[in-house]
């Protein structure tokens, strides 16, 4: 496709054209004049031009009349349409650019989405194999294209759809996991903090590991040596093992999937790392512990995001408060405290306010000795704020 004018219209209202002057991506619904350019024109996953109601070209999007973002730009050069893989190999090319110049190995982040001004799209790399996860219809349309920019630029040995995200149900899309090409392997194999880890492709949580809390887990290291660490939420001890590789004394991990604690123990057992596992709802788990008086040197909450959607937010703080002030119960004097949050509606200083009002409860003064974000192959895209999402703080607890 190289021709402008061949593209339908996407007509916004007036003044409903700031937020993507801006840099924002994303076209509301309620933003676009209906009467001129009705959405029910549109095919899911079609190509458009965005044009301002003053007829300003704005970008190319690719729309989902069924979706309340019903727009998302794809490309805002007025003079190369997307239409072959040419644009998302460029794109690759200048995401892979910023990963080789952070990451020693080939494991990260590759696209993150909006960020990498691919909306809808994640591509994890672990070495030769690459994950993916698609959530919007626009980029399921692109697929082919994805697959073929994947192996131009980065040339796997196999590749994997992950696309079995909630999110795939607001853009009227199936779950499914598949296999895009290659053989994908049972185990996935990265190496984080001396520790080699085996993923699981088909069962892991998303796409299989959580790239997002690397440095994080980094910076916690040099406190462990010599301590008793608790790690809650653990799926497969990213944060526990690698503690244990750096020196701490013991190592407990809790997380409510049987099957993600087989993984940590066999992962443990290949690295010759000893950790104790117990399965259980973390709340409970918790509260069992500061009965029996348990303590730990160093605490560590890494919880799913309880907040999903704006209207969760009284009921999702309350959840951090509790379980912070259940963490904190546990921390010995003088303890770490390791409280993560990855749920976008949860800014950080209401973060911060819930660790603070847990320490109150308890008569206790905390201190925090660390901020965290998400590592780099997650960057934040300044004009749009719904890329920052990862909270993460180190937090020092004492006695008054």
């Amino acid at each position: 496709m190289s021709d402008q004018a061949e593209l339908p219209v996407l007509r916004l209202k007036r003044d409903e054209d700031r937020r993507l002057s801006a840099g924002h991506l994303w076209v509301f619904s309620n933003e676009v004049n209906t009467a001129e350019t009705p959405l029910t024109a549109f095919q899911p996953g079609a190509i458009c031009q965005v044009r301002s109601h003053r007829d300003k070209f704005m970008g190319y999007a690719y729309v989902n009349p069924r979706a309340l973002i019903c727009a998302r730009i794809v490309s805002r050069d007025m003079q190369h349409p997307p239409g072959d893989k040419s644009l998302i190999v460029h794109r690759l090319q200048v995401a892979l650019s910023l990963r080789e110049r952070v990451y020693a190995q080939p494991c990260y982040r590759l696209i993150y989405g909006e960020s990498d001004l691919l909306p809808g799209l994640v591509l994890d790399r672990f070495g030769d194999v690459v994950v993916g996860q698609i959530s919007t219809a626009g980029m399921e349309a692109m697929k082919e294209l994805v697959v073929a920019a994947v192996r131009q630029v980065i040339k796997p040995r196999a590749m994997l759809w992950k696309n079995d995200s909630g999110a795939r149900e607001l853009e009227g899309l199936d779950s499914y996991v598949e296999t895009a090409f290659g053989d994908v392997p049972e185990f996935l194999k990265l190496t984080e903090s001396g520790v080699e880890f085996s993923v699981p492709a088909q069962e892991g949580q998303k796409t299989g590991w959580f790239y997002d809390q690397s440095f994080n887990r980094q910076a916690l290291l040099k406190y462990v040596k010599g301590a008793k660490v608790l790690d809650v939420f653990s799926y497969i001890g990213a944060w526990g093992l690698t503690a244990a590789r750096a020196g701490a004394a013991e190592v407990t991990c809790v997380d409510g999937s049987a099957r993600a604690l087989e993984f940590l123990a066999q992962n443990a057992a290949a690295n010759d790392l000893k950790v104790e596992a117990i399965k259980g709802d973390a709340f409970d788990v918790m509260e069992k512990m500061h009965q029996e008086k348990r303590k730990f040197d160093v605490v560590i909450i890494d919880p799913p995001a309880f907040i999903k959607r704006k209207k969760d937010l009284p009921k999702g703080e309350a959840a951090y408060k509790r379980l912070n002030q259940l963490a904190m119960q546990l921390v010995e004097r003088d303890g770490l405290l390791v409280s993560c949050s990855c749920s976008y509606h949860m800014h950080a200083d209401a973060l911060i306010d819930s660790i603070q009002r847990a320490a109150r409860h308890l008569n206790k003064h905390v201190q925090i000795i660390e901020v965290g974000g998400q590592a780099p192959d997650h960057p934040i895209h300044p004009g749009i704020e719904e890329t920052r999402y990862l909270k993460a703080f180190i937090a020092r607890v004492v006695s008054e």
